[in-house]
């Protein structure tokens, strides 16, 4: 075997998903194949179904040599609970042990713990080890940098916030479990350099490489399938969970009265009937509900652009990527690392208000040149910068480096 082992443990992994950090693990596990890794990918089911609702969705077929290996402990939600209070897989710690004795890992990724190990687990395993914040878990209970629910953290509450989630403390955070477990880690790795300075700034102690999402290959390279779609006027579109942290109620006001645009919005979530209610009677706004991927490629390339209004900080953005590869620009809301992806790539604006908002969408609009030079330096950017081809060898060169500080010969050697 010429590749290396890979291990990845993480909390949630497709279908056990309910956001974008899944789908980027599972694109990174795969795109390890294709480069002739074998990667064990393993995660915990109880935690995704102690918070889900509804059916599990299918699994999609995995490549050979990716193998997905779902931990349930026999005592459902209380295992997770368990994790999530004393911040250690109490459950199903032996499990994990003897997965990671018998798969002799030659590197192990950490991704999104929180619930399936939390920092307890860091001090498994004996290989090079990376841990990859998708989240902000690292300096946030609650993940997200939102406080209390209404705006974006700008310094530590977090036992009222925690109470404020009506979830249970997490006490470990208090006792320096979290700072001894950081020495078992060799490298950390954040999604964009805002995430990366928003750790800094909240009291991260380690270095942090940057590496972000990125699209397939298979899929960037697919010949493009023509969803069923059907809209009568000009439209914008929102793509994403219906959450007030994803802004989608400040943006309804420019969609009201007389206009030449209307409104397509694609998802669901937890505030979707606040929303509804607040566009209810107005003709521009369209819910479309979960929208299958196919279907909703050819929404993206309908949409005169995207719009991104999220409110508090994301990671990443993988949603601009999304439409970087459909040739449609982005519109989104100046804050967390959505301006460093449009100034990275040329393909859109950002705005701070709602007459930002609405003078950015009647450029793109009334000026077609505009709107297709977005386009273009868009699509050409997510080749360049955030394609299979480039960000998989990034992170194999992240691998090395920590190989070599770790002095893992076969890891190093095999990378070099």
């Amino acid at each position: 075997m010429s590749g290396l082992r890979f291990g990845f443990l993480t909390t949630f992994y497709p279908p056990y998903n309910f956001g974008g950090d899944g789908i980027g693990i599972q694109r990174l596990a795969r795109g390890l194949v294709h480069a002739g890794h074998q990667v064990t990918v393993i995660h915990d089911a109880d935690a995704y179904e102690a918070l889900a609702k509804g059916p599990v969705p299918a699994a999609e077929p995995e490549p050979s040599g990716l193998e997905v290996i779902a931990l349930r402990s026999g005592i459902g939600a209380f295992s997770p609970l368990l994790t999530q209070q004393t911040g250690r897989p109490i459950i199903n710690g032996p499990k994990i042990k003897r997965l990671l004795a018998e798969r002799a890992f030659d590197v192990i990724n950490f991704h999104n713990v929180s619930l399936i190990g939390g920092p307890g687990l860091f001090a498994y395993g004996d290989a090079v080890k990376l841990y990859m914040a998708h989240e902000h878990w690292l300096v946030c209970p609650t993940h997200v940098l939102w406080r209390k629910g209404r705006e974006v953290c700008t310094g530590r509450q977090c036992l009222g916030c925690q109470l404020h989630y009506q979830r249970p403390p997490q006490w470990w955070r208090w006792t320096g479990l979290l700072e001894r477990n950081l020495r078992h880690i060799d490298r950390f790795i954040a999604m964009s350099e805002f995430s990366r300075d928003k750790h800094y700034e909240f009291g991260f102690p380690r270095e942090m490489d940057v590496l972000p999402y990125f699209l397939p290959e298979v899929e960037a390279e697919a010949p493009r399938a023509e969803g069923a779609i059907s809209h009568p006027r000009p439209y914008f579109l929102f793509v994403g969970r219906l959450e007030l942290i994803k802004g989608l109620q400040d943006v309804l006001p420019s969609f009201e009265g007389e206009g030449p645009t209307d409104l397509v919005v694609a998802g669901d979530g937890d505030y979707g009937d606040a929303l509804r209610a607040q566009a209810a009677g107005n003709p521009r706004v369209r819910f479309l509900g979960r929208v299958p991927s196919a279907e909703l490629a050819a929404w993206y390339r309908g949409a005169v652009g995207l719009l991104v209004p999220s409110l508090c900080y994301e990671t990443f953005g993988i949603i601009l990527l999304e439409a970087f590869r459909q040739s449609t620009p982005v519109i989104a809301r100046r804050l967390g690392p959505l301006p460093e992806l449009l100034q990275a790539s040329g393909g859109g604006e950002v705005f701070g208000d709602r007459a930002e908002l609405e003078a950015a969408m009647a450029r793109l609009l009334h000026d077609p040149p505009y709107r297709t030079q977005l386009a273009q330096a868009g699509r050409r950017a997510l080749e360049s910068l955030w394609s299979e081809h480039t960000v998989v060898p990034r992170y194999l060169e992240i691998v090395r480096a920590a190989a070599a500080t770790r002095q893992a010969s076969r890891v190093h050697s095999t990378l070099s």
